[in-house]
């Protein structure tokens, strides 16, 4: 049995720092890190380098420069953009680093599952504040960021404390994605078309003569 709940305790922290990477990275280290430093929780082996203080260091301060920026209309989507190449690798490293030295192949594994969830739940963010945006009033930024981080933070206590708990959350999180980032897509589309027509970018017919052959 203890081999059992040993085994669920890590799929729960590989998935969870894949799937809070693509969240927010930066929050997703400060947390490990910092309970990990006060003694909390014990990282796997290969995990622990996030307890260093040079990467807690620079882990807080991206932290701070993204708790602004996350909170800027547009700018935010700027930023969520640029972080395409950035919380996706380091989703599937932080996953791969989490199950240790078992084998290559589980290593591998673990990266590709970390980096598919981070890409998931990046896209659900990224998407969703580009919705958001098109709000007037920039008080439901401030909301959406908040949340994003509690999130984080509750999604990593979880993995950590409960992870059966955190692992029916996950499945329902991957659910609630494939049946979401369609639509989410076709919305953000819409968005872009608006956009476009904005700048001129779909002519005005509507003073052109229409020509009908007789």
């Amino acid at each position: 049995m203890d081999s059992f709940d040993s085994l669920i305790s890590l799929i729960a922290i590989t998935m969870g720092v894949g799937w809070a990477s693509g969240i927010n990275l930066y929050a997703a280290v400060l947390m490990l890190g910092l309970m990990s430093n006060l003694g909390h929780i014990q990282l796997p082996a290969e995990l622990q380098v996030v307890a260093d203080p040079m990467v807690l260091m620079a882990a807080g301060f991206m932290y701070c420069v993204e708790f602004f920026a996350d909170k800027v209309p547009g700018v935010d989507t700027s930023w969520d953009g640029l972080h395409t190449f950035v919380r996706i690798p380091a989703g599937a490293m932080l996953a791969a680093a989490a199950v240790g030295d078992i084998s290559p192949a589980v290593e591998i594994a673990a990266g590709l599952m970390g980096g598919t969830l981070a890409a998931g739940s990046h896209a659900l963010k990224a998407g969703s504040r580009v919705m958001i945006n098109t709000s007037p009033e920039p008080f439901s930024n401030w909301v959406a960021s908040i949340s994003e981080d509690l999130v984080v933070l509750g999604g990593l206590w979880a993995a950590l404390y409960n992870p059966a708990l955190f692992l029916v959350g996950l499945v329902l999180f991957v659910i609630m994605l494939v049946w979401l980032l369609p639509k989410l897509w076709r919305a953000i589309k819409g968005v872009a078309r608006l956009i476009i027509g904005w700048f001129g970018g779909r002519g005005d017919n509507s003073d052109r003569e229409t020509i009908r052959p007789e």
